[in-house]
Parts: C-alpha cells; structure tokens; sequence
C-alpha cells in the first residue's frame, strides 16, 4: 500500500474505488444507451405509414412511453434484478447460458432448448455488434445536414471513414485511450442533459408525461400508431444487454450508482427537452437532438456526438471479441487467434477475425441502407431479441438454482415477458424493412454454432476411442523396455483428456520407438465459472509408471481465462512438478486430425461440410495455446465425419 493510500480512512478509499469504477463504467457500459437520443425519437416521428403526430396526446405519451420503457425494462427488470445472476462475478448472455447449463431441469428437452435459445441471443448480440456501430455513427455525422443541408452527400463517405479508423486501431487495445472515455461520456450526459433542462425550464408542461397515464391513454386510444411506434421506442434501451454483460468489469454496484445518480437522469431529461421541442415546432422531428442546441453549439455537438458514438461502437466491439472468446472456450465456436491488449486486464482482447469480418458487414450497412432512419428498422430486432432470451434464462435462473417460489416466477414472467413481447412483435413488423438482417445474422451465427459443437462432440469421441487409455499404454511401453530408447530433453504433449494417451505420442513410440527423458501430458478442462484463480487451477498426477519420468498436467480454467500452455507449465514448476523438467527449452508434440466429410456420422452432408471447413480455417493450436513455433511439432491423422 503506498504512502498517500495508507492516510486515507478505508471508507474512504471504498468510496474512491466505487468513483473510479462507477466512472470507467460510463466510459464502457453506458456509451450504447447513452447515444440512443441521437436517432430514437427521430424515428418514432418519421416513421412511415402509422405516424405519430405531432399534437399533444401523441408527444406525451410517447414520451411517456420512453420514461417507462426506460424504468421497466433497465431500471427495474436489469438494474435491479437481472444483474444479480451472475456467474462468479461475470454477467451476460454467456453467463446465463453457463448458469443453465448447471440446473437440473427433469424434462430432457428443456435444457438443449434453453441453451440452443440462449445461443441464438449471442448471434443477435453479434448481429446487434454489426448495426451499433453503423447507427450510431452516422447519426451523429447527420448532424452536418443540420448545420448544412446540402452536406448529406458527405454523410455515407464520413461515416465510412470514422469506421474504418475505428476498426483499425482495435489492435492496439482500448487501454490507451481508456482513461480518456469515462470524462468523455461524463461531459456528454451532462451536456445533453443541460440541453434537455434548459428547453423544459421554457416549458415545464412536459413534466406531466412521467405519468403513466398519459402513456396508457396514447395506448388505447391509438392501438395501431401506438403498437407501431413500440418498435422505435425499444431504440432508446439499445445497450441494456451492455450493462448486464459488462458487470464483471465494473461491478454491479458501480454500474448502479452510475446509471441512477447520471445516467438515467440525463437520458430523462434529454428525451423530455426533445418532446417540448417537438410541441413547439413540429419542424424539428427532422432531428430534434441537434436542433435542441442553439446553431452556435451544433458543430461542437456533432463532434463531441461522433466521438460519444466511436465510445459505443468500441465498447460493442470489444463485447464482441469477448463474446467471441467465451463461446470459443465453452465448445460453440472453433479456435481463433485471440490477444490480450493488456497486460493488467485480462478483459481486454482482441480477435482479428471477428474484427475484420465485423468491419465489412459495418460498412456494407452503411452504404446499403444509407441513413441512420432506414438502419433502425434493422437495430429493434437484434435488441428485443436478446432481451426476451435473456429473461426467459434469468426467470430459470430465479427458479431452478435459487430455488424461488413458482409464483414469484410467474409474476416476473407475466410483467416482464409481456413487455419484451409487446417489442418484439411491435419489431416483427420491420422484417420486410430491414428487420430481416439481424434475423438472417441470428439463423446463420446458430447454425453455425451448434454445428461446430455437435461435430466437435463427435470427432472428440472417435479421437478418444483411437487414443485408448493412458494407462495401458504406458504400460505397454514398460513391457517393451529397452525396446523403446529414450532420447534427451523434455516434451510437452497437448491432450483432449487426461484418459487417453495423445496421438503423437503414440506415433512417436510406434514409428520411432523414441520417448524423451522427461515427457508433461496437458490436458486443459475450461470450466463453467469464467476464471479459475491459479492456486485451483492445476492438478499434477505421476500416474504411477516405473519411469518416473511421465507426468500428467490437468490444468482448469475459467471460460474467459486465455490457455497459454507456457505459463500454465511456469505455473506448475511453482506449484511442485519435478525442476528436472525443463519447460524453457521443451520440445511441444501435437496431433491434428484432418477431417473430411463422408463418414457414417448422422448428420446432413451440407453441415459436415461447414464443419470441415471451420475445422480447416481454424486458428492454429500453435497460436491459440501460445506454442513457441520454433519448438513445436505437429504430426496429423484423417477422420471422415
């Protein structure tokens, strides 16, 4: 503990960290939801055929319709319940998806339901990652036609721009630029926020719209305009999932304070200065962000809205890799190169493939759909999508691991299912519109998934079966001795189980009759917690052969830990594995299996064939154990599936 640290009372120190957290959390979590004000009540008033007017009745509860979809669906349903299913601290989708998985649900149906249905939330999460950034940042550029309106030819050309930068400097990490964007979306909630205020201090009429009733009664009396306008209001709780799945980052308590003591009351106060703007002149539902400043402050808005909105995008981004490299781990998609981009916080990653392929389908959207307006109809499904999963796993959750009563399920179904589905169905009536995107992202990234898991169980188990026990065969090669030499120097051989005897080693003693002094057998075991600390992470068996110079290395880690096999082996050396092995100069052995369609395996010929191509194009184990590559070997077989 430092000198300064040591002076301050711990309460107070608790109270620093709660501040630093509670601010880094604004710079991460909340940059989604925060810019939804750019572009959300423009559509709900520019949406075509049922729109709504621009009268009194309307404004209100539309508005009125913002505040409580706000309250119900982040505040109540999120904030306060769902973010406390965690999953050893960690939150999100893939959190649920791990919690599921460890009920114990009698119908056997139910739990590959649940899971396949979760799965399909982390495909819309993905196709959620691809509109984000398109969205967002091309409606802060279309502030420019504000400003000028013959400037929205320069609108696609500048948006493509700010993306590409973007993309391109996702290598590096956000480590660098992190400390900068807490500040950054503290200024921007409370300058929208100040905007928001200073139109109602003009008008405080608008206040009257946090009553329900008003809502309740836009409902009623205009069913169709009001069922259709449900599909641009769920635009202003774009996000929510970002604060669930960012709770291991910051903590829930962090996230709470920021959202109830800064968030919450500026997006209040900003989307009710939009609504008075609107009864005061209906002209500005052209854009009623921009036009709530003054002309002076326009173009400072647009650029602190485009970096507000680059903030969004990163944090999607980076949701993305993570995403990437827990469903990598859990067995749901195949290997791929991911890097950490610090060396303090294991969170942050980078995987170049998702990057890339994300950076296409980014700007293939921005140029396709060509207005911020026509990408809305893309973004509601991806959104209501994940939430309604995600509250169908947390209502599991609530009754299957903690063990509440069946009406408490009930009630939450009831309230807050119904919600989800209000939006979901008010969305379906975009597919046609672009709402078939996210969708079309969704059926394939599914497919996909469950293919590469159902394959990989299957080949796993024919590997296993051409493997045979370990411990025969190390038997078998005491019974063969001297008939086996053995040669100077350590090898490491990855294996899928601490069962069976790895595959080249196999061919190692058959074609060669060759077995090094000292030989480590690794098997790694992700677990369903997201990291395992390193006192519980391995487990060192001497398997009991004669030798003495065979060990078996059983390493656990979390599904968000990264499988860097050198440390992992420093790590043992720490923890008692015999020093005679010497892990800085030992010699890596592999098996890889080549697998080509055309086996008896009992699946449709189409998804054998993606599968062997995911199998083919997967990043190799070399890179994704963090294999030194001059020390590495590699020896393959054939599998037809």
């Amino acid at each position: 503990m430092s000198a300064a640290a040591a002076v301050i009372p711990r309460h107070k120190r608790r109270k620093v960290g709660m501040a630093a957290l509670a601010l880094g959390a604004l710079g991460v979590v909340f940059g989604d939801i925060g810019t939804s004000p750019l572009y959300s009540l423009q559509t709900v008033f520019s949406a075509d055929g049922f729109a709504v007017k621009t009268t009194e009745a309307d404004v209100f509860g539309v508005i009125s319709l913002v505040f409580w979809t706000i309250t119900i669906v982040v505040t109540i349903e999120f904030v306060i319940f769902i973010m406390r299913a965690d999953n050893d601290g960690e939150g999100g989708i893939m959190a649920l998806i791990a919690l599921v998985q460890t009920a114990v649900i009698k119908r056997p149906w139910a739990k590959p339901a649940l899971i396949a249905a979760g799965l399909f939330g982390v495909a819309l999460f993905f196709g959620d990652g691809m509109i984000t950034p398109a969205i967002s940042v091309m409606s802060a550029v279309s502030g420019l036609t504000v400003i000028s309106p013959s400037a929205g030819d320069l609108v696609v050309p500048i948006t493509v721009a700010v993306l590409t930068g973007l993309f391109v400097i996702q290598r590096f990490g956000t480590n660098l630029v992190g400390r900068l964007f807490g500040p950054v979306m503290v200024i921007w909630f409370v300058v929208i926020g100040l905007a928001g205020l200073l139109q109602l201090l003009n008008d405080t009429a608008m206040l009257e719209a946090l009553l329900p009733t008003h809502a309740v009664k836009f409902f009623i009396s205009h069913l169709a305009v009001s069922f259709i306008a449900l599909g641009s209001i769920v635009l202003t709780i774009t996000g929510t999932e970002a604060l669930y799945a960012d709770m291991g980052h910051f903590g829930r308590p962090a996230i709470s304070r920021a959202w109830f003591l800064l968030v919450f009351p500026t997006l209040t106060l900003n989307y009710m200065g939009q609504g008075s703007l609107i009864l005061d002149r209906p002209s500005a539902i052209s854009n009623p962000f921009f036009l709530l400043f003054p002309h002076w402050a326009q173009i400072p808005m647009v650029v602190l809205a485009t970096i507000a909105t680059v903030i969004a995008s990163q944090a999607v981004i980076s949701g993305a890799f993570s995403v990437a490299k827990q469903a990598t781990h859990l067995g749901f998609m195949p290997r791929m190169t991911i890097r950490q981009t610090s060396n303090t916080e294991i969170g942050q990653v980078y995987a170049p493939a998702i990057n890339w392929g994300l950076f296409v389908a980014v700007v293939g959207l921005v140029v396709a759909f060509g207005s911020s307006a026509a990408l809305a109809s893309a973004y509601g499904i991806a959104v209501t999508g994940t939430l309604t999963i995600d509250t169908i796993l947390f209502l599991v959750v609530v009754r299957q691991l903690w063990k509440k009563p069946l009406w408490v399920v009930w009630l939450g179904g009831i309230i807050f299912l119904t919600v989800n589905a209000l939006f979901l169905a008010a969305n379906m009536t975009k597919i046609l519109h672009g709402g078939w995107f996210p969708v079309a992202v969704g059926v394939i990234l599914l497919t996909i998934m469950l293919t590469w898991n159902r394959g990989r169980v299957h080949v796993t188990g024919v590997r296993a079966e051409r493997e045979g026990s370990l411990r025969d065969f190390l038997h078998k090669i005491e019974t063969l001795d001297p008939a086996v030499r053995t040669v100077p120097g350590t090898a490491v051989y990855l294996s899928a189980s601490r069962e069976t005897a790895p595959m080249a080693m196999r061919d190692a003693v058959r074609f060669n009759n060759t077995i090094h002094e000292q030989v480590v057998i690794l098997s790694i075991e992700t677990t369903k917690s997201p990291f395992v600390p390193d006192a519980e992470r391995l487990n060192i068996d001497e398997l009991g052969y004669e030798g003495d110079n065979i060990v078996h290395l059983t390493a656990r880690l979390g599904f968000k830990d990264t499988p860097d096999v050198p440390h992992l082996l420093q790590l043992a050396l720490e923890q008692g594995l015999d020093e005679g092995i010497d892990v800085e100069h030992a010699t890596y052995l592999l098996s890889h299996v080549d697998v080509v369609p055309g086996g008896p395996f009992a699946m449709a010929r189409w998804r054998k064939r993606i599968y062997c191509t995911l199998s083919r194009n997967a990043t190799s184990p070399t890179d994704y154990f963090c294999l030194p590559s001059d020390r590495t070997l590699t020896i393959g077989s054939q599998l037809a599936l």
